[in-house]
This record gives structure tokens, C-alpha cells and sequence, in this order.
């Protein structure tokens, strides 16, 4: 199996609306969730990069679609993050209207990498960007992020609670604990986008 070198990753461009993204080769790999959930820190983490992608203590730092380029033909892609409430609603509404956009009408997009604080899964807005998945037939791989901050009996509750959720509406999807912070499920996150890139891409080439 080709192992992916995630360490050259390296940003493309930035864009505010699916309107405007000229780039229409290839695959991407769509990070998303709520604001502050982790997703910057995980694209650092999983590129071994620690300003790849930019993140603050200070939700909503992301505000526009951030494309970088993995290998040629494979890209990440940083969504803003949804649900911060500080932001004025119609903000709000317009971040929304955008991540939604891009994964419903973005044909390019293959896999859908939800992060979810542990602590709190399978909040409102998660549920649509599942529904997406369902509708799309992609492969959702949900990151259940901060993990160590619970106990493991705990965490394998969790694990067990989202992954019987989510097996009522997809076929496809994984769930796995994450902390950015203590390195958790970094090896095996790579693992299976490895796994899929070689069966999906490499096979079909």
C-alpha cells in the first residue's frame, strides 16, 4: 500500500465562495465542524506542520474555503467553522451557506472529515453535514477530537454512542478518538485516508 508523505502538504489558495474555485481536477478531502473544534489543529497535526493552517483561541478564525495540496490531485480542504455564536447571525448564516454549498454541490469532494469535541457529539449542525453525507454516498470520518480529556471507559462510550447513531443513515464511515494536543489516533487517521486513497484513487487511475 503507497503511503501518503502528509509533511509536504502545502496551502493552494484561498476562496470565499464555491463561485469563484477555479480548480477542477482531482479529489479533496473537506475538514469540518463547529468552531473550535480542532479542524486547524488536526491538518497541522496530520502534516506534521504546526502553522500550516492557521487557527486562534478565538473561534471563527477560519472564514474562507483553504485548499492545500497534499500529492498532485489530492487536496485538504479547511472549511470555516460552524455554530460560533459571537458572530452576527446573518455572518453566521452566510459561513453556513458556504460549507453547505461546498459540500453538496462540489463534485470533487470525496471525503467528509467531521470533528466533533467528545465531549459534546452529534450537536445540530453535525447532524446536517451527516445528512450530506448520506445523500452524497461519501465516506464520512468522524474525529472525536480532546479525547484526552475524558477517561477511556468513557471515550469507548462515546465511540460506541456516535458510531450507533451514525450507522442509522450511512454505509460508509468510521469513527476514531483524536487529541491533537496528546498525538491520540494520528497514526491510524493517516492509516485510513492511506487505505482509501489507494483504493479509490491509485485503483481507478
Amino acid at each position: 500500500m503507497n503511503s501518503l508523505n502528509y509533511n509536504k502538504t502545502h496551502f493552494l489558495k484561498s476562496y470565499a465562495k464555491i463561485t469563484d474555485i477555479e480548480i477542477q481536477d482531482g479529489v479533496e478531502i473537506a475538514f469540518v465542524g463547529y468552531s473550535n473544534s480542532g479542524k486547524s489543529s488536526a491538518i497541522n497535526t496530520l502534516t506534521n506542520q504546526k502553522k500550516l493552517a492557521r487557527f486562534s483561541k478565538t473561534p471563527g478564525r477560519t472564514q474562507l474555503i483553504n485548499f492545500f495540496e497534499v500529492v498532485s490531485g489530492l487536496r485538504i480542504v479547511d472549511l470555516p467553522g460552524y455554530g460560533y455564536t459571537k458572530a452576527p447571525l446573518l455572518i453566521r448564516e452566510k459561513w453556513q451557506k458556504t460549507i453547505y454549498n461546498y459540500l453538496e454541490k462540489r463534485d470533487q469532494v470525496k471525503i467528509f472529515v467531521c470533528l466533533m469535541d467528545i465531549r459534546y457529539p452529534l450537536k445540530k449542525l453535525d447532524q446536517k453535514i451527516i445528512t450530506i453525507a448520506s445523500y452524497k454516498k461519501v465516506f464520512l470520518l468522524v474525529l472525536l477530537t480532546k479525547c484526552d480529556k475524558m477517561k477511556i471507559r468513557q471515550q469507548n462510550i462515546q465511540v460506541n454512542m456516535v458510531s450507533e447513531k451514525l450507522n442509522m443513515y450511512l454505509v460508509f464511515f468510521k469513527v476514531i478518538l483524536f487529541s491533537s494536543h496528546k498525538k491520540i489516533g494520528v497514526q491510524k487517521f493517516k492509516s485510513i485516508l492511506d487505505q482509501w486513497y489507494n483504493e479509490h484513487i491509485i485503483l481507478n487511475k
